[in-house]
């Protein structure tokens, strides 16, 4: 871990935590064999089974309504007391409009509260997070909404094709004695790498590929997580759960044998084989679906990663209400297992990759 002299723990004074979580995932996929199949020849090994894709009506707004609505239902109180709407994205529908203000008013949540959109490529969920986390913490609003959602974007035939899905998770962000997990403390770690980038007006995103794992994706989840343990005097073995940012399969697998954390621990929340790298949800989405398996008293441990680059790392505990609020709706389970297979034409149609001019 990078040496840091100052204390770095970020934890507010007013203990806070999760009080509803909700997930969304569409219901197409996209099987990696299909994109192998018209740009490989099929002689491709896939770094996924297949990927969910958003619907032809469905954007970041759709889908983060869809997920907020579900943590309302957990965290059930009435939407007016929320303060704050922040959605973390790097697909938001429009260049100059907020995605949060129609967000919020589909919720019924405005007009007095704060809104804003996050952008941190693949940390804006976490970082929308964090941000709540401090302004409840800080006693300006008893309640956020923090949600992290994308429709992701890949190049044709380029290596994201494979794995840039669409997805999230949506969080309300509460007093810690109404909270189904109380956050027991986050550290962040950035620098200015650049593994990944999208210039304004460019259709698709590129990556410098040399720069993606080691000074990239490792470098920072390993000293943020590495760093939070230290702050926190906890090791890795006191978790039961862990969820990393999942840009694929094997990144966030030996991410995890690299800080001592087990199969057992981050099998739960890891959910690229099934529906893709759901970017800014990526990692808030592991979440959602280890708190529908959570029991009261599970140490939870999540480290986000955003290309440019940063990570979020958070720690979280269980609470008694969990077992109460996690039945209030769909789990995430629900959404992945809820599935319509499509074929790489009707994949490029419904993205709009086909234009006609």
């Amino acid at each position: 871990m990078e040496n840091m002299t100052k204390t770095k723990l970020m934890k507010p004074s007013r203990p806070v935590g999760i009080i509803g979580y909700g997930a969304y995932v569409p219901r197409y996929r996209l099987p990696a064999t299909e994109i192998s199949r018209i740009w490989r020849g099929g002689l491709e090994l896939e770094p996924i089974q297949e990927k969910s894709v958003p619907g032809i009506d469905e954007d970041v707004v759709t889908m983060s309504v869809e997920a907020a609505r579900n943590a309302l239902m957990r965290a059930e109180i009435d939407p007016r007391e929320i303060r704050a709407v922040w959605i973390g994205s790097e697909s938001h529908p429009y260049a100059v409009k907020p995605s949060s203000t129609i967000v919020a008013e589909a919720l019924g949540i405005t007009p007095y509260t704060q809104a804003a959109d996050f952008e941190f490529a693949c940390k804006a969920g976490s970082e929308a997070m964090v941000a709540a986390m401090s302004l409840v913490g800080s006693g300006m609003g008893d309640y956020a909404l923090a949600v992290g959602m994308d429709t992701a974007q890949g190049k044709p035939g380029d290596a994201l094709e494979y794995t840039a899905a669409a997805g999230g998770g949506a969080f309300i962000i509460g007093p810690a004695d109404e909270s189904l997990a109380e956050i027991e403390g986050v550290l962040s770690f950035v620098t200015d790498t650049p593994d990944f980038w999208r210039r304004e007006n460019q259709k698709y995103p590129e990556h410098g590929g040399r720069f993606t794992g080691e000074p990239a994706y490792f470098k920072h989840i390993i000293n943020a997580v590495t760093g939070l343990l230290k702050e926190l005097e906890k090791t890795a073995d006191e978790y039961d759960f862990v969820v990393f940012h999942q840009p694929n399969t094997k990144f966030p697998q030996r991410v995890a044998k690299e800080l001592g954390f087990s199969k057992a621990q981050l099998e739960t929340g890891l959910l690229s084989p099934r529906i893709g790298n759901t970017y800014a949800g990526s990692s808030l989405i592991g979440l959602t679906a280890v708190l529908d398996q959570a029991k009261p008293g599970n140490q939870i441990l999540m480290a986000s990663f955003g290309s440019g680059a940063g990570s979020d790392a958070i720690s979280f505990k269980v609470t008694d209400q969990i077992l109460e609020k996690k039945t209030k709706a769909p789990a995430t389970e629900d959404y992945i297992n809820r599935r319509t297979e499509i074929d790489y034409a009707e994949y490029v149609r419904m993205r709009g990759k086909i234009t006609l001019k």
